[in-house]
């Protein structure tokens, strides 16, 4: 029977990987070195203590993430619930029974008084798996289980990369919070001085009215930024599941001192890196396995019910010579008629299967956009650092040469107004382009899948194994 059963193949279809619907390379936007993104965890990738200390924290506590590990343990059992149905339900079973019979109802005439028991060991309604419908089942519910596995790290490397871009959003915006800090002192101080210098009539009204709009408007600026900090800061307490520690920044960070140049790769490489994907080829392939049972459900089903025990009329005769009994009942079920419901199961099951091929192309598709995006994010907002660099320069010598111009009187004090406002400006950009470029790092980190082989950290283990 064990032969007989090894021997049974499954109706599913096999599973072929669809034609990749991206091109093969990524182009010119692709750097030439670097390393692989899988082979790097993230807290190999990301340098900063105290930001890789968030992402542990994050990854213990984070309630998305334990759902995610939840949904695991909940296909796992499914899937052992399945595999089960491929081995008989062995149980024992005991029962004895008194009756009594009238006179009129037994053949002797007499009043009689019978008794029976019974002990046995028997399987029922075994399903022997010829067409593999079982089988298909089985399989559908590994790859499921093997789906929401891919899904949970997906969710880890999401979460990893939402602290990353919370944890660089919160730092530059202390960083512009302390400029916009300074610059508020430097014109409070003005202030001062041209309301002194309108009491001894050494300049206009007009002038003081104008330090005085931006004095406010560095106020303002403060304002909003420590209004956008707080935000930022809830946000990171709800990824962590904790109150944050974050220590003041002592310097600020760079590019290389924060991450690494990662290679792209090529396209193919995201299916078996990107774990997202890995999660539509598991579903895809639980699509087919479902094809086969609802293949597997047109032929017969065959059944085995049988009891192997001692029984006898009394309870002391059970285990006496003679007493063995045995039963043994094999069935066999087709339905002729069922209304069109197996062949509506069958194209369900098809359709299902589609439904999956184009949630795989789908997802392939994003996850390319993704790369391309964050390649060319890292490129042009490299560009962009460089050229705001140069340009604070020029327009803190052009706000230091105005106000040199104004005290001597060869220029209005508009001008100064002017390069003041300017200056502030290039200088809060320039912040602002540098956290978009660590950004776009991260972002491609994500993209490529990170090193999410295996769940890191703190992330809570899985077996691939249930």
């Amino acid at each position: 029977m064990a032969a007989l059963l090894a021997g049974c193949a499954s109706m599913a279809p096999p599973h072929q990987r669809p034609p990749l619907p991206v091109p093969d390379a990524w182009g010119q936007a692709a750097p030439e070195e670097g390393v692989a993104a899988a082979a790097v965890g993230w807290n190999d990738y990301f340098v900063d203590p105290q930001l890789r200390a968030l992402i542990g924290q994050a990854l213990q506590s984070n309630r998305d993430l334990r759902l995610a590990a939840l949904r695991i343990e909940e296909a796992r059992a499914a899937y052992r619930i399945q595999r089960a149905g491929l081995y008989p339900t062995v149980g024992v079973s005991a029962d004895g029974s008194r009756a009594r019979v009238p006179g009129d109802l037994n053949l002797s005439g007499r009043t009689a008084i019978a008794s029976q028991y019974q002990v046995g060991l028997g399987a029922s309604a075994w399903e022997l798996d010829f067409w593999g419908r079982v089988a298909s089942l089985r399989d559908a519910a590994l790859e499921t289980f093997l789906a929401s596995e891919a899904a949970h790290r997906a969710v880890a490397l999401g979460l990893i990369t939402q602290v990353a871009q919370t944890y660089l959003a919160i730092r530059e915006l202390d960083e512009r919070i302390a400029l916009a800090g300074q610059t508020l002192g430097s014109r409070s101080e003005s202030l001062r001085i041209f309301r002194r210098r309108v009491e001894v009539g050494a300049t206009s009204r007009l002038d003081l009215i104008q330090v005085e709009v931006l004095w406010e408007q560095a106020r303002t600026l403060v304002a909003q930024l420590e209004q956008e900090r707080a935000a930022q800061g809830h946000a990171l307490e709800l990824l962590l599941g904790a109150q944050p520690q974050l220590a003041p920044a002592a310097t600020r960070p760079g590019d290389t001192d924060v991450l690494k140049e990662l290679s792209p790769g090529l396209p193919s490489d995201l299916l078996e890196n990107r774990p997202d994907i890995i999660a539509a080829e598991h579903q895809l392939k639980a699509a087919s396995a479902n094809i086969g049972a609802a293949r597997a459900a047109f032929f017969p089903r065959v059944a085995l019910t049988g009891a192997l025990g001692t029984a006898s009329a009394s309870l002391g005769g059970l285990f006496e010579s003679g007493s063995l009994a045995w039963s043994f009942a094999p069935s066999l079920s087709l339905p002729i008629f069922d209304g069109g419901a197996r062949r509506a199961s069958l194209d369900l099951a098809e359709v299902r299967r589609e439904q999956s091929v184009a949630q795989y192309e789908k997802t392939i598709q994003s996850a390319f956009r993704d790369v391309l995006d964050a390649l060319a994010a890292r490129r042009w907002l490299a560009e962009q650092v460089s050229v705001l660099t140069h340009m604070q320069a020029a327009q803190t010598e052009r706000a230091r040469l105005a106000k040199l111009r104004y005290d001597n009187g060869a220029a209005a004090f508009l001008e100064v107004l002017d390069a003041q406002r300017e200056q502030l400006t290039v200088e809060q950009q320039l912040v602002q382009a540098r956290r978009a470029l660590l950004a776009a790092g991260v972002s491609l980190y994500a993209a490529l899948g990170g090193g999410t082989k295996a769940p890191e950290g703190g992330a809570p283990a899985v077996s691939s194994h249930p």
